[in-house]
């Protein structure tokens, strides 16, 4: 797979928090080959799946939350058929049935031993009738369907990767984002631009759960550091808070998504960047996400808006055309500073990590322009920002597996 045909595929619409929708969806999917009414409802989920889906509200669902809410709201009310999108326009009027069904009828949640990632079992039943849907490694990467115990679908090992593992450089994807033809990627970049712009400003004009940006926007002197700040922010409020307003995801996370573009936006529409360099802004931004993650895991105990902010601030670096070594060491002083801020599940204080990690990528920015960035041995980075990345995501995924389980059990006390 080319990069085209990867931004293509992967900068896809999301309705609310990824990890509790993908398993509406889940839920939504065993509904559609189950016969009967549903009694009883079984959820299996990883550590992180659960962590994620525990406290955020979930839109179209009026301040529900939950994986039991999330479930069944799938299992009777949501449309399969639009995948990540499955609570979008659900059906207000039927709400109480969820409530019935949690009051009357079964749900049991149970976590999967031993998986880091994306995990999600939904089985439906019914006086010995069930039907069991299976997501693994991506949000709506089903492997398995099974009905009264008879396969419909099954995925061989070897089919569950990351759809394909792309040949990710920093050198690729400047050079990439420097001479690709724009044209075969401005429908996906504009459907970005307009959908996580518009959650934005539903964030900083609606009144939704800490509105940071009120806060960020008093100051007497803002600046355009300060409007990315709150802007990017404020979406991310929106979104943790119910917004009904979908975002295009990054590496399968709509909060990565908005921090990833929302930075990249509103510096290119305040400074009039040249419409074909904010595009290519953009690819740069969006593949350095990508690449990141791909080392670090779709779910771990790192928090992804580090990486995300990192990379954002690494894109207006390059539509601002700066030396190549000056948007190097912004991505590598960014990830230096502040890697291995935890992932404590979605909820609203995402939106003061996301504008931590945006202000520490700015400050990071402003020590390259000036000529100083941090040395190989300097802690974790090494002697070239691929290296640099590779060790972030080594330390993510492994150093840090422990950290998610503890992190988990904490929640859950």
């Amino acid at each position: 797979m080319n990069y085209y045909d990867f931004l293509n595929s992967n900068l896809s619409l999301a309705f609310g928090c990824t990890e509790p929708v993908a398993i509406g969806y889940c839920a939504a999917k065993a509904a559609s080959v189950f016969e009967g009414e549903i009694e009883e409802i079984d959820v299996i989920a990883s550590s992180n799946i659960i962590k994620n889906a525990k406290s955020v509200k979930v839109p179209g669902l009026e301040g529900r939350i939950g994986i039991e809410n999330c479930a069944v709201a799938g299992a009777i009310l949501g449309d399969s058929e639009k995948e990540l999108l499955v609570f979008e326009n659900i059906k207000k009027d039927r709400l109480k049935e969820i409530d019935e069904f949690l009051k009357n009828k079964k749900v049991i949640v149970k976590q999967k031993e031993d998986f880091a990632g994306v995990y999600i079992k939904v089985t439906l039943k019914n006086e010995g009738k069930k039907a069991s849907v299976t997501i693994e490694n991506e949000h709506t990467n089903i492997v398995e369907i099974v009905k009264d115990e008879k396969t419909i679908l099954s995925k061989q090992r070897h089919e569950l990767t990351e759809r394909e593992r792309m040949d990710f450089s920093f050198d690729k994807i400047y050079e990439f984002a420097k001479n690709c033809d724009v044209e075969k990627l401005k429908y996906v970049l504009d459907r970005e631009i307009e959908t996580n712009l518009k959650i934005a400003h539903e964030g900083i004009n609606e009144d939704w759960e800490l509105n940071i940006s009120d806060v960020i926007m008093e100051k007497e002197n803002k600046d355009i550091k300060d409007l990315i700040i709150a802007y990017t922010s404020s979406a991310a409020d929106a979104r943790m808070s119910g917004c009904e307003l979908p975002v295009v995801i990054n590496a399968g996370s709509g909060d990565q998504g908005l921090t990833l573009s929302i930075p990249v936006i509103i510096y290119a529409m305040h400074k009039n960047i040249d419409r074909e360099l904010f595009y290519r802004g953009l690819i740069f931004a969006n593949l350095l996400g990508f690449y990141q993650k791909e080392g670090i895991g779709k779910l771990s105990a790192y928090c992804g808006t580090v990486t995300a902010a990192a990379a954002a601030i690494s894109g207006i670096s390059f539509m601002n055309e700066d030396d190549k070594e000056i948007t190097a060491n912004t991505l590598s002083n960014a990830l230096a500073v502040i890697s291995g801020m935890i992932c404590d599940g979605a909820k609203c204080s995402c939106a003061v990590k996301i504008a931590a990690s945006v202000h520490n990528a700015l400050l990071c920015y402003d020590i390259a322009k000036e000529g100083k960035y941090f040395k190989s041995g300097d802690g974790i980075v090494k002697d070239n920002i691929d290296e640099t990345i590779k060790t972030v995501g080594n330390i993510a995924r492994c150093g840090m597996r422990k950290t998610d389980t503890v992190i988990l059990d904490e929640m859950l006390r």
